[in-house]
């Protein structure tokens, strides 16, 4: 953060910053992709993400701010996206600087001065996520760490978390969060399961990148003895568990693969298309899951999962309450905070 006379932008309460869009949204004019993207890190443990690093390095405050003056032209360049890059510009000198504690004029950083312009320049000009320079995302009430090949969680997913608190007894039972990318579900269910109940979460997913980015958000917080990542594919690594799970919640791939090419930059050059292809109409993960519900969940047992919203959502609610009336109860959409119908939610007979 910097001192008051430098006078950046107004920064926000971390609770707003969420840059995405909903999937359904289209970027106006989308420019064309750069000519490479560098894949993401095949090698873990996981490099330590920027917000994270020390207040090793220094310059002097006039350097920081004629960094910051540059900073703000480059985004008043983009003027379809000035908006949003200047409270992210905030947000990254908040999370990258700091005041010296004993020289006013100088500025402490968590990387070289330099860096702060090549990072700059790729959110700007290459259209990369914010959240993956930094390497954070506020999400709910956590600080995830994400890093590329890890889907940035998204505030609407947030509801799922509600819809799991709701249920009576929920902190007592097994939980799986099917698919969990950066471990956002599991976290936030492990996070309000209390340290003396019986409750436990497992997160599965396929990625190796995902599952120790997972992990390392568990650790972060402290919930290695309520929260588990396991990888693998789907319901794979759930032998042992049939018919004795509480609940399950999954955000899966849902975007049909014709419409990958028209999502935003930030999303289509960059996030995993593993996490994103829901094939031809969006509904094979989907339906994968819905097919795969009544074997572990006990009865009783609770699910809520996301889809890209109204007709695959009245699709798969119809489904599980017509062909698979005997195994599910109290099947029911549920909106998003756009007023989209983004969730399905229900009961295992």
């Amino acid at each position: 953060m910097l001192s008051s006379r430098f006078s950046p932008p107004h920064f926000l309460p971390f609770s707003s910053r969420h840059f995405f869009r909903p999937f359904s949204s289209l970027s106006p004019s989308p420019p064309q992709p750069p000519p490479t993207i560098s894949s993401p890190p095949s090698s873990l443990p996981l490099p330590l993400p920027l917000f994270l690093r020390p207040l090793s390095h220094s310059t002097s405050l006039s350097s920081l701010l004629s960094f910051h003056n540059w900073a703000k032209a480059q985004s008043l360049s983009q003027p379809s996206l000035s908006s949003d890059l200047l409270r992210q510009l905030s947000w990254f000198l908040q999370d990258t600087t700091s005041p010296h504690p004993t020289h006013p004029s100088t500025a402490l950083l968590r990387t070289e001065l330099d860096d702060l312009y090549s990072l700059w320049t790729q959110r700007v000009q290459k259209r990369k996520p914010f959240q993956y320079i930094v390497g954070c995302e506020h999400w709910r009430d956590l600080v995830l760490v994400v890093q590329e090949g890890v889907l940035i969680p998204r505030p609407e997913t947030e509801i799922l978390v509600d819809l799991v608190q709701e249920v009576e007894g929920f902190r007592d039972g097994v939980w799986v969060d099917l698919g969990t990318g950066s471990g956002a579900l599991a976290v936030a269910i492990g996070k309000m399961m209390d340290g003396g109940n019986a409750g436990r979460v497992l997160g599965i997913d396929i990625s190796p990148t995902a599952v120790e980015v997972a992990r390392f958000n568990v650790r972060r917080y402290g919930l290695e003895g309520k929260v588990e990542i396991r990888q693998g594919a789907w319901f794979e690594p759930l032998q042992g568990l049939k018919g004795k799970v509480t609940g399950i919640v999954s955000n899966p791939p849902y975007i049909p693969s014709s419409d990958l090419p028209g999502l935003q930059p930030e999303v289509g050059w960059y996030e995993p298309r593993l996490a994103l292809d829901g094939g031809n109409d969006g509904t094979d993960h989907l339906l994968h899951i819905c097919e795969g519900l009544a074997a572990v969940l006990k009865p009783g047992g609770f699910f809520a999962f996301e889809t890209n919203g109204d007709k695959q959502s009245e699709f798969l609610a119809n489904l599980l309450s017509t062909k698979w009336r005997q195994l599910f109860q109290k099947v029911k959409v549920v909106s998003d905070y756009y007023d989209v119908k983004r969730f399905v939610i229900g009961y295992r007979s």
